[in-house]
Order: structure tokens, then C-alpha cells, then sequence
């Protein structure tokens, strides 16, 4: 009995495998900010991906009505979006997690007080997460968590709406937290709030910032900003949020060659080293930057908590 038990859990354990294997290395990307990067579920079928976090909701706080900006994607003022269900959907079962980011590079967002912060996590919870709502942008579909790219605004409060998410996740749904700071450490904008500790993934951003970005010939101001971020927040997962091609930013643009064979050797070492994070998926795209090094990040396997207490159990058989 115990060996069919351990055989069943084996053959369990491969296809779990095979299934995570399809969401492809340790890559995310964020999509939604150009019609002509392709639908969603064309970026989660790449086998690039086992992040894409959905950009961006920029209109939030100060008594303003949340608002999606997807770059021509879709309207959700006219009930456009509730389209990108299948999509999600169809992500998800990739093994591929999907987060609605805040903020970016343009809108109108700001958190003037806990009170503030804690309605916006009421509406994100109702809207897009596992609570419930008459006005769901994307339909039933569930969202795994929330991504934070703040670039604007107060720096107050995120620490705020990071504790009324992350409480969220003792209702039996766990909700994913990321944050995308930039490299310079802390963060303006993020540093109280990843200080908390509550933060699962963190993509730092290694470009448009020379202090701490990669420079021809030069990875030293890269390599101590990652050991700094590294040491500094061990809970949380890092990732090297970088430009897919010259054209995705001003400055930090890191040749495949020079990313494979003198940035990863240094980063690896890092015990929460999780991969990266690219920007963005229409970039990404056009150039096929995740594609040339998608065989030297790691693989993200997850085993289900299921088969663990499975496995428990076939121990005790």
C-alpha cells in the first residue's frame, strides 16, 4: 500500500512538473501598455513567462474613482476588459502567476492617508481579487496579488496597503505581493513599505538610474546595488527588472552576452535570487531578449501544498 501510495505521489509530482515546466524560467514581464505587443494570452502561451503583471491601474487615492489605463488594449469604462477573463484564465493554468500592477510612469495615484490606502485595498480585493463586485474589470476572473510601481505621488502609505492586502491571505486565498523599485537603495518611493517584509517578489529596477544600473564595461554598480537589495531583504524573492532592447529605456540596457556571462555568475550566488523581471513584453517581442536567456535562469517550480500533505501522508502509510 505504501509503495502504490509513493508511486501515485511520483507520478503526481512529474506531471506537476511537466505543468510548471510550460510557464517557462524564472522570466515576468509586464503587458498592457501597447496594442501592438498581442493579446495577453500570446504572451502567457510564449513558454517565456511565470509572471506577467498586468500594467497599470494609475488613477487611485485622494477620492478619485480607480481607473486602468492597458495602453489600447481595452475600456473598462465600457466593459471592455471583462474580455482578458479566457485570458487570465488560460494564464493561470500555465502555472503562470498574473498581478495587477499600481502606479507606473504616468496617472494620477496617490495615498494621502490609511484610510485611503485601506479603501484601496477594499476595491482591489472586491475588483480583482477573490472578494466580490457588480463591476469586476476583468470578470470572475481571480488575480493572483498585486504589483506595486510606484514612480509618483507620496511615498507614504504603501506600507499601509501592503498590511490590508497581505491580511487578505487569512481568508484562505493567499494574495501575491510584488513591488518594483529602482535600484538605489531604499527606495523613495517603496522603502518603508518593503521594510515591512510582506513583500513575496521584489524587481528591482536596473536601468534609468546610472548610480547603480549597468554601464559599458562597468557591472560594479550593479553588482553591489543587487548585494545591498540581496542582503538587506532576504524574505522576499529578487529579480533584475531590465530593459528587453536599447529602445526600452534611456539608459541600462545589458547585452544578452554580458547578462550571461559576468552578471548571473554574481547575482546566482544570492540565496533569493529568483530570476528577472522584463521590461516590457512589447519590447520583449520585438527584440526576443528573455528567448536568448531563458536557458540560463531557473526554472520556478512550485509544489503544490496538496502534494506535499500527500506526501506526508504516504510517509506515515
Amino acid at each position: 500500500m505504501a509503495g502504490k501510495a509513493r508511486g501515485i505521489l511520483f507520478s503526481l509530482l512529474v506531471l506537476t512538473l511537466i505543468e510548471s515546466s510550460r510557464a517557462g524560467s524564472g522570466i515576468g514581464t509586464y503587458w498592457g501598455q501597447n496594442t501592438f505587443e498581442g493579446s495577453l494570452n500570446d504572451a502567457c502561451s510564449s513558454g517565456l513567462y511565470s509572471y506577467v503583471n498586468i500594467a497599470f491601474l494609475n488613477t487611485f487615492g485622494s477620492a478619485q474613482v480607480p481607473q486602468l489605463n492597458l495602453g489600447g488594449h481595452c475600456d473598462p469604462r465600457y466593459g471592455q476588459c471583462v474580455g482578458l477573463t479566457t485570458d487570465i484564465l488560460n494564464c493561470q493554468k500555465l502555472g503562470i502567476k498574473v498581478m495587477l500592477s499600481l502606479g507606473g510612469p504616468t496617472g494620477t495615484y496617490t495615498l494621502t492617508s490609511t484610510e485611503d490606502a485601506k479603501n484601496l485595498a477594499i476595491y482591489l480585493w472586491n475588483n480583482f481579487l477573490g472578494g466580490q463586485s457588480a463591476t469586476r474589470p476583468f470578470g470572475t476572473a481571480v488575480l493572483d496579488g498585486i504589483d506595486f510601481d510606484i514612480d509618483l505621488g507620496s511615498n507614504q502609505y504603501y506600507s499601509d496597503l501592503a498590511r490590508f492586502l497581505a491580511d487578505y491571505s487569512k481568508q484562505g486565498t493567499k494574495v501575491y505581493l510584488s513591488a518594483t523599485p529602482r535600484c538605489t537603495f531604499p527606495d523613495s518611493y517603496m522603502g518603508t513599505a518593503i521594510s515591512t517584509g510582506l513583500f513575496d517578489f521584489i524587481w528591482i529596477k536596473f536601468y534609468n538610474n546610472p548610480a547603480c544600473e549597468y554601464a559599458v564595461g562597468n557591472i560594479q554598480s550593479l553588482t553591489s546595488a543587487w548585494t545591498k537589495w540581496t542582503s538587506s531583504v532576504p524574505s522576499s524573492t529578487m529579480f533584475l527588472e531590465l530593459p528587453a532592447s536599447a529602445d526600452a529605456a534611456t539608459s541600462g540596457f545589458i547585452p544578452t552576452d554580458i547578462l550571461i556571462n559576468q552578471i548571473f555568475p554574481h547575482v546566482k550566488t544570492s540565496p533569493n535570487y529568483g530570476g528577472i523581471m522584463i521590461w516590457s513584453r512589447y519590447y520583449d517581442s520585438l527584440s526576443g531578449y528573455s528567448k536568448s536567456v531563458k536557458g540560463d535562469v531557473p526554472q520556478q517550480i512550485e509544489l503544490k501544498s496538496s502534494l506535499e500533505d500527500e506526501g506526508r501522508s504516504c510517509s506515515s502509510a
